[in-house]
């Protein structure tokens, strides 16, 4: 069993920006520039959005964090969001969710300018993607097709099942799994809340993907030997013998399943480092388009 450790992973990546940026700096070029808009005050959001400040420092990007009120209204933050659609100096930008009740999160994505959308949320950049063009993909899709390849998993040919089926996670990696190249070229089945006999499902996959947010949801009698489990799950269990009070817990139940597993990631220092990586290297690829 090889774990797919995505602090290394991401580590490296971060690393290797570093050094493209050193070069942009050494030719006299603009750095990259990324901005984070954060709508209120939910822990979870802020404690992302400054983990994003500290790696944007880290690698040599600018990074400006926009924070507004949770009373914020929807017009308030679409003119916030066209006026950084218009500022040269930004490069790409990323609006936290969630967003307070009283505004239209669609509608807000999807003011955003596609080339500055390094989240890979906007319908055209989903769109791309769905089409095999270059775009940006989103950033957790992006962070576990680099774990894949990075370790050299094999995916031709194989069986992919992937669990949930949200816009952010579940629905991308469907499309990412099945497209032509590496990783990809597998058959995949998509799982959700109304699929029946899930388990005769997920026990015939060679890699499984779950997004599904349901602490150790996933079981070894679920799991074939020697399948690649990619854990996307993260969630606060309470704990009281934690000094935290709480333990961050994925949708796989990893002691047991990794007995029987190829390849899987762990929880936390999984697929959540990765997410931060990619959206590094979605702004820098946002940057030099742009130049």
């Amino acid at each position: 069993m090889t774990i797919l450790d995505g602090k290394k992973i991401s580590n490296d990546i971060k690393d290797e920006i570093t050094e493209q940026v050193k070069k942009m700096k050494a030719k006299g070029e603009k750095v990259p520039h990324l901005a984070a808009v954060i709508v209120g005050n939910d822990g979870a959001s802020l404690t992302y959005v400054g983990s994003k400040v500290r790696a944007c420092e880290r690698v040599g990007f600018e990074s400006t964090m926009v924070r507004m009120s949770n009373t914020t209204s929807e017009i308030e933050l679409l003119d916030k969001i066209e006026e950084l659609n218009q500022d040269d100096a930004i490069d790409g930008f990323i609006i936290q969710l969630p967003l307070p009740p009283q505004i239209n999160t669609q509608k807000v994505l999807m003011a955003v300018d596609p080339n500055k959308d390094v989240d890979g949320f906007h319908p055209e950049n989903f769109g791309k993607m769905a089409l095999d063009m270059s775009t940006f993909i989103p950033a957790t899709p992006f962070g576990i097709l680099e774990l894949l390849d990075r370790y050299g998993v094999e995916t031709k040919g194989k069986h992919t099942v992937v669990i949930g089926r949200s816009h952010i996670v579940g629905r991308p990696m469907s499309i990412l799994m099945g497209r032509k190249g590496f990783p990809g070229n597998s058959t995949v089945t998509l799982t959700h809340s109304h699929t029946k006999n899930i388990t005769q499902i997920t026990s015939q996959a060679d890699i499984i993907i779950s997004a599904l947010g349901v602490p150790n949801f996933l079981k070894a009698e679920m799991v074939k030997d020697d399948a690649v489990i990619i854990d996307v799950g993260i969630t606060r269990v309470p704990d009281e013998s934690s000094p935290k009070g709480y333990v961050i817990t994925g949708d796989v139940d990893f002691e047991n399943v990794s007995k029987k597993a190829s390849y899987i990631t762990p929880v936390p220092g999984g697929v959540g480092p990765m997410t931060i990586a990619m959206l590094l290297k979605n702004t820098l690829l946002a940057r030099e388009q742009r130049m």
